[in-house]
């Protein structure tokens, strides 16, 4: 569909023939509303469900490229339930697509993150910093709820499909190692998205949200750039040594000089990965890792030239060799406009979820330890966030990189929350409680009645191409910033879950034994100081 809907003719053209353009039963307004409420309520009633996937994947807390886990335990699930499996990605282990058709309809693709953050341990419902493993990887962004909301949302639209013959297809993926950026380029590169109709992201927050047009935040590149010298004797011969170590630090002194003349929309950050090995030995090799943003494509490129150069000149000045690789990219993220208007109307009927007493002094006790506002979990419903007008620097999410080869949109759900710094170990605290489990039951009902809305009048389908195609991409064209040879870094992460996976096992969720993961930790839920 997407290859033919090229102009503003040939969409008026299709939308005339709309009701039977995927060979659809009609379906009245009133029917439609009603197939609606009845898949909210499926997902109501599967609540449990919910709750015990957003537990299991909290409780394997595992970081980029390394989620094997959590994919095996969806993936099961998922071919449990009559999808499909195909493992494996973009040469990647631990991605993965799930697939279920029911005849001619649209292809309709849900994906969510499901990677941790280094360092981020931490028992859920208690309002301080207790790690379960000292040092150990958690969900200190929140990527645990989101596949299992899409899931929760997949087998309730599938069972009204089943039943009343509706046609089309239900795709989920997960967005492995989304902390390092670094597969969903590789997706859109390998054509992984080239015949879907339209993507469903969704993605942890403190309220319920949509949102389309240009975000805030930025894209990147992220690049390693690597030296190699000579070793020597630090004391006995350093002038028979050539410090690969030398240009790296040069490099970043250099790169440091240019900062200053960045623009202010542009944002750069780096670490060293390999500084040598002992002070008495001359580094034969070093290592520094940066991330590259900024609000354009065009602006990231520009830092990335910059910096190439800037290597180039600190090997140069060093006599070391220098090489580079690309760990991933991210370009900025253009959101569809009819799926985040259409998806809204269904997030104003769910609405916020009702939080109890106790989520109410959880969320208000962890705000307090980490010096934020004391004001508690989002009781007003966000709007319809509209583009951004005036471009605003800040994060970046691969989610952009699909957003420009086909029509999607990012659904933020209330599991977590407000006020907290994000990638911190404060993040982790709702994860696994009552507030996550909510959070994602009333966004999979959003996400339910948004997905029958788009396989009952395939004319919205139509609609968001012809935004796609007429708006978004009238001047600006994707392009991948990895080329045809780059390979994704899925080494990354390894050596760290080796150390904490032993350990770590000991506090994986066993749902047969206990109700909750709460339970199984034997977590007073809230605990606070003053508890």
């Amino acid at each position: 569909m997407k290859k033919l809907l090229q102009t503003t003719t040939f969409f008026v053209a299709m939308l005339f023939i709309s009701g039977m353009a995927f060979g659809q039963k009609k379906y009245s307004k009133k029917q439609i509303e009603k197939l609606k409420n009845e898949v909210s309520e499926i997902v109501l009633n599967n609540h449990k469900q919910t709750q015990v996937m957003v537990d299991k994947i909290f409780s394997f807390a595992e970081l980029g490229f390394q989620e094997y886990e959590s994919s095996k335990y969806l993936t099961e699930l998922l071919e449990q339930n009559g999808f499909e499996i195909k493992t494996g990605i973009s040469g990647i282990p631990t991605a993965w697509l799930a697939t279920w058709n029911n005849g001619e309809g649209p292809t309709i693709a849900l994906g969510s993150d499901v990677d941790c953050i280094p360092k981020a341990s931490q028992y859920p419902g208690v309002a301080y910093h207790k790690p379960m493993v000292e040092g150990a990887p958690g969900h200190g962004e929140g990527h645990n709820a989101g596949i299992p909301l899409n899931i929760s949302a997949a087998l309730a639209v599938k069972e009204i499909m089943e039943r009343e013959n509706i046609g089309g297809t239900l795709i989920l993926w997960p967005g492995i190692a989304e902390e390092l950026v670094a597969a969903k380029a590789w997706y859109a590169r390998d054509g992984v998205f080239d015949d879907i109709d339209l993507c469903i992201f969704t993605h942890v927050s403190s309220n319920l949200s949509v949102s389309y047009g240009q975000a805030s935040g930025t894209g990147l590149i992220s690049v390693e750039y690597s030296f190699e010298g000579e070793a020597a004797h630090s004391a006995g011969s350093p002038w028979r040594g050539r410090s690969a170590l030398d240009a790296a630090e040069l490099m970043n002194v250099g790169w440091n000089y240019k900062r200053e003349h960045l623009h202010p929309l542009k944002r750069s950050h780096s670490i060293f990965t390999d500084a040598g090995d002992q002070p008495n030995v001359v580094p034969s090799k070093a290592s520094i890792w940066y991330y590259f943003r900024d609000v354009t494509y065009e602006g990231i490129m520009e830092m990335y030239e910059d910096a190439n150069n800037i290597a180039a000149g600190a090997a140069l000045m060093t006599d070391t060799k220098m090489t580079s690789r690309i760990l991933g990219t991210a370009w900025p993220r253009h959101f569809n406009k009819v799926i985040a208007e259409t998806m809204y109307e269904n997030i104003k009927q769910v609405g916020l979820p009702e939080w109890s007493e106790d989520d109410q002094t959880l969320a208000k006790a962890v705000q307090q330890e980490v010096g934020s506002n004391p004001r508690g979990l989002a009781t007003d419903l966000s709007s319809l966030g509209l583009p951004v007008t005036t471009p605003r620097s800040g994060g970046s999410d691969d989610i952009g990189d699909v957003s420009w080869v086909v029509p999607t949109v990012t659904m933020r759900f209330p599991s977590n929350i407000p006020g907290l710094q994000g990638h911190h170990w404060s993040n982790a605290i709702a994860m696994a409680t009552p507030i996550a489990h909510k959070g994602a039951t009333a966004g999979a009902r959003a996400e339910a009645m948004t997905i029958l809305d788009f396989f009952l009048k395939p004319e919205l389908v139509d609609q968001a191409w012809d935004y796609f195609n007429n708006v978004q991409s009238k001047e600006t064209k994707y392009q991948p910033m990895i080329g045809k040879d780059d390979m994704p870094p899925t080494y990354l992460n390894k050596g760290i879950m080796e150390q904490f996976r032993p350990e770590m096992k000991k506090f994986y969720y066993d749902e047969t034994k206990y109700s909750t993961y709460l339970e199984q930790l034997g977590i007073s839920y809230p605990t606070t100081k003053k508890d």
